[in-house]
This record gives structure tokens, C-alpha cells and sequence, in this order.
């Protein structure tokens, strides 16, 4: 099945031209090796080191039934993992309160999470860590819970990235739970047409008068000389935890209550999350922000965490 998937293209490599059929033959051999690649990637399946091609769930698991389950990512810098207590903190947060029990402790999690780096041999990588409602026989009801740990190459936000910042558009919706990190992205999916026919990079979500996050990221504003973030209703990620410590040195900074209106009057808007970092967000349904160009705030906090990164 794997090779057969790109029989065709292979054949109709033949009807090109010699210049040409050697840059499309070259393409489809460096997908099929990173696609073979990831397959060998190391993964941890409830009480076994596999690859990822082995990683593999019965059809009665909840998480493919009922879209239930539990999950947290983090990176890993320099062959060290980020904030990796915060995260694992927060995964048993969630899988607590989804009523989902970890067959591990925290500390038997973290070994398992440094072997699964020594095997991958990789010093960026990026870390899930996956806990579903298990194989139930109803396939409504919680079982005995599924973990499944994968440590695959990572792709982060770069300079030019952040030069550039983002386009979003806002969108009315509350995510269920919002304090735990569900795999139900159910409206985010959906709303992936919207977004290409916006133009968009990302959509920020709001509700009952209350922007509250992206479906991945964190957001700030700076507003009256004061740096603000949603307090409620959202998911609080380690990105932007260091943001509140580290920027509390130079600017004002104060959780609260956002309106979406108080959007089109900051003087900075950006996002954070794992592999983002630090975005700019340069415009918000068509308005530019400021002058639509990165603010010092968020290229002061990108020149910190970087510099955190670089220290280890």
C-alpha cells in the first residue's frame, strides 16, 4: 500500500521531459524516505517501546468512536524538555478531570519521555503525550485508559516568521472544557475552508462579548500601555506563563476580561504557544494593527525565550 500510493505519479514522471523527470523523481524519493522515517520514529504504547509504525489502536477505542481522549506537546531544545513539568502537570490536570486514570506517575512518565529522546537520537523533537477513553465494549463508556507517547522532528517559528506576524479573523465559539486539553478540535478542523477563503492564518475565538483564545495558541494584547490576556474560559499554556513572568519586568501586566471590540484599538496583538513561540498578529478581520509591523513588546519577549533556549 505504501509504495503503491505513488505508482502513479511515478509513471507519469516518464511522460516529462529529461530535464524534468530527474527534480520530480528526486521529490518523490525524499517524500518516501521521510515518510519511512517517521514510520521508525520511537513511540511508547501503554507498557512497551514501539516505532510508530507499530502504534497502532483497536477500532473500539473511544477516541476514534466518541473523539474522546486526553492529550499535552512539548519540545524538546538543545536534548532538553521544555517546561516538561508544567506540561506533565497539566496532563494529569486533564486527564483527571476527563475521569481518565494515567497508569504512571510523573516521574516514571518523565523517564519514559528521556528514553523515548535517547532513542530518537533527535536534540529538536517534538513530544506527545496521548491518553484516550479507552477499548470500550460499547464503544460509549470509558474503559481502561489507552497511553500512547510519540517523539517525532518538529518544525518551530523562525525570525522571518515573526517579521512577517499573522492574519486572523475572529470567530463566535466557547470550546467544551476549556480547561483541559481535549483532542476534541472538532470547530478548528472545520473552520479550515473559512480560513483559506479569508486569507487567513489563524481564527481567534470569542464568546458572550469575551475573546478567549486560538484553537492552539494564547493570545496578548497590548492595550493603554498595559499587557493583557484572557483570564478564563481558555486553556493556560507554558508559553504563556513565561510571558506573564518575564514581561511583568518592563511592561504592566494584567489578566481580564477582553472585548473583542478593544482588539482594533491595541497597540500590539500576539500569540504564543509551543512551537510558535512568540507570533505577531499584524491584522484582525481586515484591520491592520498599528502600523502592521511587530511590536517591541513581541520582539522583546522573542528575544527572550529564544535567549532561555539558547541557555540550554
Amino acid at each position: 500500500m505504501f509504495f503503491r500510493e505513488y505508482s502513479v505519479p511515478f509513471s507519469a514522471a516518464k511522460k516529462f521531459t529529461t530535464g524534468l523527470r530527474l527534480p520530480i523523481l528526486l521529490f518523490l524519493c525524499n517524500s518516501l524516505f521521510y515518510r519511512a522515517a517517521f514510520f521508525m520514529m520511537p513511540a511508547f504504547l501503554n507498557d512497551r517501546f514501539i516505532s510508530n509504525g507499530e502504534a497502532v489502536l483497536h477500532s473500539s477505542d473511544l477516541s476514534i468512536q466518541r473523539g474522546y481522549g486526553v492529550f499535552d506537546f512539548l519540545r524538546t531544545v538543545n536534548a532538553h524538555p521544555l517546561f516538561l513539568q508544567h506540561h506533565l502537570d497539566r496532563f494529569f490536570h486533564s486527564a483527571e478531570n476527563m475521569h481518565l486514570q494515567l497508569p504512571y506517575s510523573k516521574e516514571e512518565l518523565s523517564n519514559i519521555i528521556h528514553q523515548l529522546m535517547e532513542q530518537s537520537k533527535l536534540k529538536e523533537a517534538g513530544i506527545r503525550l496521548l491518553l484516550t477513553g479507552g477499548y470500550s465494549p460499547d464503544t460509549y463508556h470509558i474503559s481502561k485508559p489507552n497511553l500512547l507517547i510519540t517523539c517525532n522532528p518538529v518544525v518551530t517559528s523562525t525570525k522571518e516568521m515573526f517579521q512577517k506576524g499573522l492574519s486572523v479573523i475572529t470567530y463566535e465559539h466557547q470550546r467544551e472544557l476549556p480547561h483541559i486539553k481535549s483532542i476534541n478540535y472538532l470547530m478548528a478542523v472545520w473552520l479550515h475552508p473559512l480560513l483559506k477563503e479569508k486569507k487567513a492564518d489563524d481564527v481567534l475565538y470569542h464568546h458572550n462579548n469575551r475573546i478567549t483564545e486560538f484553537p492552539r495558541s494564547n493570545v496578548f494584547a497590548v492595550i493603554n500601555n498595559v499587557l493583557v490576556t484572557p483570564a478564563r474560559d481558555m486553556l493556560k499554556g507554558m508559553t504563556r506563563k513565561f510571558v506573564l513572568e518575564q514581561a511583568a519586568s518592563f511592561i504592566s501586566t494584567e489578566e481580564r476580561d477582553i472585548h473583542p471590540e478593544e482588539l482594533y484599538h491595541a497597540s500590539e496583538i500576539f500569540l504564543t504557544s509551543t512551537t510558535k513561540r512568540v507570533m505577531p498578529v499584524l491584522r484582525v478581520n481586515d484591520k491592520v494593527i498599528e502600523n502592521g509591523t511587530p511590536g517591541p513588546v513581541a520582539a522583546a519577549m522573542w528575544e527572550l525565550f529564544m535567549k532561555m533556549e539558547q541557555q540550554l
